[in-house]
């Protein structure tokens, strides 16, 4: 059986509602209560979860929503007629569908194209549009295509959209039902839960006849396999979401007005990979697809200082929209990141290191799909030991503050203490000329100093100040 998603609740967006005055078309549940229903899901029974699920969605509905209700195989076993056309397209009385599908028994087969059927010449008689909503969890079991019968009736005239939700279907049973939903100008929902049962009506009921069609298609994939994902389309300089829709391994459609829009293509199964945004212009009478394909490469990245393995922050920036898309911290060993493919630009930012040239960007680094690119920085320094003590021996406490002798820019401080361990102090730096000021602290304040001190790549220099 397949269900719709409430996509005002799940995914925020503002879906087309009726009021009083502008009635919407009828919706007309095709309700599955063939003997498989009473399969154990959850703890629970199929047939208890889908009334339940079945009574929120219909409670969710506008209050001018008529609903009808057809069922199968509620009365009898193995007849391929146990066919009912229980409450008519009418009815606008919510309480009537909740309480006839709550009472109501599963016994029977699973004659989908006969009850197809069924509502569809309803439609014709009556000369009523409608949306058909098929409820099922299982396959025909009575050697009808309700693919045939669908497109049959479409190729008549007959004004229907058709949406089917297969629920706790496997793979390999779903071809047929794909079909007949695609002949009928809908969609198939693939609920494999509780769950995806709520999320599949709900978006069904909002997609109805009265919508328009779709005029922009997404098809996401990775690795060459189709991914189920969210598609959120809004207007540039606009926060409100117009359309939206869930590919379900398929082809997701949305409907734009003209303008120009941002949309956004999350994946939904995993992957780590983030979502991605494309921008697009619709104009009058335009019908446009996209395939996004969120295959990923790797970007092994690494730190050296002085070519020994070093201890950075790496993050990788959408050069597009500028934001952070994978971040990490290398401890001293190379790092994967598994990213979209496509340009990035890459900021180190070295630890510990101290001094003008402790960060560095790569502008553009490409990341190419199924492949490791390899990134690495190596950063240099040099150490200075500063200690401070008298012409005695005994240590002195000092606070000493580095200065770029070019720029001015203070580097960095520390205080020396009293203890061999800090006195002399070291100071691990970029390799440069630096101003250090140096002033006494406790029994021997009042002394200060200003000196300066190169420090050079991979070797160490220490001064020590005596007062």
């Amino acid at each position: 059986m397949k269900l719709l998603i409430t996509l005002c609740c799940v995914l925020g967006f503002s879906l087309h509602s009726y009021t009083q005055q502008d009635a919407p078309s009828p919706i007309l549940f095709i309700y599955d209560a063939s003997g498989s229903m009473w399969a154990q899901m959850d703890g629970q029974t199929k047939k208890d979860i889908a009334s339940k699920v079945l009574s929120t969605t219909v409670n969710n509905l506008p209050s001018n929503q008529n609903i009808g209700l057809i069922a199968y195989g509620h009365r009898k076993k193995g007849d391929c007629d146990d066919i009912e056309f229980l409450i008519d397209l009418k009815n606008s009385t919510k309480k009537n569908v909740v309480n006839t599908v709550k009472n109501m028994n599963a016994l029977g087969k699973t004659p989908l194209a006969r009850s197809a059927a069924l509502a569809i010449n309803s439609l014709k008689e009556s000369k009523t549009k409608a949306t058909i909503i098929l409820i099922t969890d299982g396959i025909e079991s009575c050697d009808g295509n309700i693919c045939a019968i669908v497109s049959e009736a479409k190729s008549d005239g007959i004004d229907f959209k058709l949406h089917i939700v297969g629920f706790g279907l496997k793979d390999g049973d779903t071809e047929q039902l794909k079909c007949a939903a695609q002949a009928g100008d809908g969609n198939y929902y693939d609920a494999s839960n509780a769950s995806g049962l709520n999320e599949g009506l709900t978006e069904a009921t909002s997609q109805t006849v009265d919508e328009p069609d779709g005029n922009f298609s997404i098809y996401a994939s990775k690795n060459n396999e189709a991914v189920d994902a969210w598609i959120r389309a809004k207007r540039i300089g606009e926060k409100r979401d117009i359309d939206g829709a869930r590919t379900y391994r398929d082809t997701g459609w949305v409907y734009l007005p003209p303008g120009k829009y941002t949309i956004e293509i999350k994946p939904l199964e995993g992957s780590d990979i983030p979502s991605r945004s494309i921008t697009v212009e619709m104009k009058e009478g335009d019908i446009k697809h996209e395939n996004i394909s969120f295959d990923g490469g790797k970007l092994e990245v690494s730190a050296t200082n002085n070519s020994e393995g070093w201890d950075a922050t790496v993050k990788l920036y959408d050069i597009s929209t500028g934001k952070v898309v994978s971040t990490t911290r290398t401890y001293g060993k190379s790092k994967i990141l598994e990213v979209p493919a496509g340009q990035y630009r890459v900021a180190y930012q070295a630890l510990v290191l101290k001094g003008l040239n402790v960060s560095y960007e790569y502008e553009s680094v490409e990341v190419i799909s199924n492949n490791t690119t390899s990134l690495n920085h190596d950063f240099e320094s040099g150490i200075a030991m500063i200690g401070v003590q008298t012409a005695s021996g005994e240590l002195i406490d000092a606070t000493v503050n580095f200065h770029d002798i070019s720029t001015g820019k203070n580097i960095t401080a520390a205080r020396t203490y009293t203890s061999a361990n800090n006195n002399p102090r070291q100071f691990l730096l970029n390799p440069g000329t630096y101003t250090i000021k140096l002033r006494t602290l406790g029994v021997h304040k009042g002394n200060s100093k200003t000196f300066t001190v190169e420090v050079k790549k991979g070797e160490t220099i220490t001064k020590i100040i005596t007062f």
